[in-house]
């Protein structure tokens, strides 16, 4: 982890190593468990890198009931839970003016948590300083989650419980 606290932006980074389905859900959920209102994760990865499943298993976190299904076709999806979680996927989008446009700020900076697939092309337009957590496919079952934040106020940084990183 860095942090840089002479007053410049401090930068936040460390890599999580799950070796299983199961670690990866207990890793989301220790996860939703730090998140509050306005908090904004960008997940990236190759396709059946597991943002979806990652997604559904911090939706739990967050006491949500519902079944989480990918946003491909409907851009987001909205559950409710202890905060409410804003299921974005934004590959078929193919430009910045398009989330404007559909009114996404609404949900970027309304009462719950932004989840993002796909943002690569729209970081100018998404809230500033996101967790980003880059998925990395080992095996079948194995994934590495390198998860990087700027900013002052970074998620990981909510607690001091260590569990999460190890």
């Amino acid at each position: 982890m860095k942090n840089i606290k002479d007053g410049s932006a401090r930068l936040f980074s460390w890599d999580k190593t799950c070796k299983s389905p199961e670690e990866t859900a207990a890793f989301a959920k220790d996860l939703a468990s730090r998140l509050k209102k306005g908090d904004c994760i960008c997940l990236e990865g190759p396709m059946g890198a597991g943002k979806t499943t990652f997604t559904q298993a911090l939706a739990q976190g967050l006491e949500i009931q519902d079944y989480v299904t990918s946003p491909t076709f409907t851009l987001v999806r909205e559950y409710q839970g202890r905060l409410p979680l804003y299921h974005f996927d934004l590959f078929r989008l193919e430009d910045m003016d398009e989330l404007d446009f559909l009114g996404f700020d609404d949900y970027f900076y309304g009462e719950g948590v932004s989840v993002i697939e796909w943002p690569k092309d729209f970081y100018p337009v998404l809230p500033p300083n996101p967790l980003r957590i880059e998925i990395e496919v080992v095996d079948e079952k194995s994934r590495i989650f390198h998860l990087i934040q700027e900013g002052e106020d970074l998620v990981m940084e909510r607690e001091e419980d260590e569990n999460i990183r190890n």
